[in-house]
């Protein structure tokens, strides 16, 4: 008898060790889950364009302070790539994407498919040809600081003079919008007459070197319209190689470049497109979607452009206002 009972107290120390260790076991693997930090890809054009940059580092940095890990990449404006890093994301479980995207049309399906994956896509700078997929599309309002921008121009030309237009890459709905507004402003302006319009792609070298062959044609231009401030910089260099002075040059975008540009006189004016503001928001938006499944704001928001000059220029930096 002593034996049985000695050996049911042994079989009832062993239950109860087995279940404490399972139970810790259950209990470590709960907690381990718990502090998994969620995560935000970030996914922009090349940061070696200072705007794409600041949007990059800004959207990061707020998106580290509300607790997320954060996967920042480029998709260097190729649809295919972009498309790519969207199945990484996708395949990362990620929490949301914040983007820059790489092409108005061929991002849809992109975005489609996070959705598809239970991902929020919030969209910055540039929209897509498609409302309902990404939960926001939060951009520059391209149309009001082109047409700011384009009024400084005929005030600087005297409203009169040829001038030539270098635009952004065509697959991006910005560089429409912003030629449309500039040229709403312009056209009815006689005295006003565009000798030259040509695609720079919004990169610096390419808009060197188109500036030096429309200059070999049109040495007497008085003006030039860039849609970004990177092909600005770029114009304002080849004109300065050429040996030439008080050309007229506005950008957009508000880059510390083009700052300094206008102030030592080699460009007239910017419009500032808010890129830290806008990143920010994004991400702001995005902590609210995963915590309460809703922004409760419109998908397609607007924010208005800061038409720059010498007047003002001291008050930029690194795409802030202050």
């Amino acid at each position: 008898m002593n034996g049985l009972r000695r050996r049911m107290v042994l079989l009832a120390l062993m239950t109860a060790a087995v279940t404490m260790v399972f139970a810790q076991g259950a209990s470590e693997t709960k907690g381990s889950s718990s502090s998994t930090k969620k995560v935000i890809y970030i996914i922009t054009p090349s940061h070696s364009n200072p705007f794409f940059k600041t949007e990059a580092d800004t959207a990061g940095a707020k998106a580290q302070e509300l607790g997320y890990e954060v996967k920042s990449v480029s998709h260097d404006d190729s649809a295919s790539k972009q498309s790519e890093l969207f199945e990484t994301a996708i395949a990362d479980k990620a929490s949301a994407i914040i983007c820059d995207n790489a092409g108005a049309d061929a991002t849809v399906e992109a975005v489609q498919k996070a959705k598809d994956a239970g991902i929020p896509t919030f969209l910055i700078d540039r929209e897509i040809n498609q409302n309902g997929v990404a939960v926001a599309q939060i951009v520059a309002n391209n149309y009001q600081g082109a047409k700011g921008i384009a009024q400084v121009f005929v005030d600087a030309m005297g409203e009169k003079g040829k001038y030539a237009e270098l635009l952004g890459k065509d697959s991006d709905t910005n560089a429409h919008v912003r030629s449309q507004g500039f040229h709403e402003v312009i056209d009815p302006y006689d005295g006003l007459e565009m000798v030259a319009q040509q695609t720079a792609n919004w990169e610096q070298t390419e808009a060197y070197e188109k500036m030096e062959t429309i200059l070999k044609s049109h040495p007497d231009i008085k003006g030039v319209l860039c849609g970004n401030d990177t092909m600005a910089v770029g114009a304002a260099a080849a004109i300065k190689s050429a040996g030439l002075s008080g050309i007229v040059i506005v950008g957009v975008d508000g880059s510390d470049e083009a700052a300094e540009n206008i102030k030592n006189g080699m460009m007239t004016g910017t419009a500032l497109q808010q890129a830290a503001r806008i990143a920010e928001m994004a991400v702001e938006q995005a902590d609210k979607y995963i915590k309460t499944g809703a922004t409760g704001l419109d998908e397609k928001q607007l924010v208005d452009c800061i038409v720059i000059t010498k007047d003002n220029v001291n008050r930029l930096h690194n795409f802030v206002y202050q």
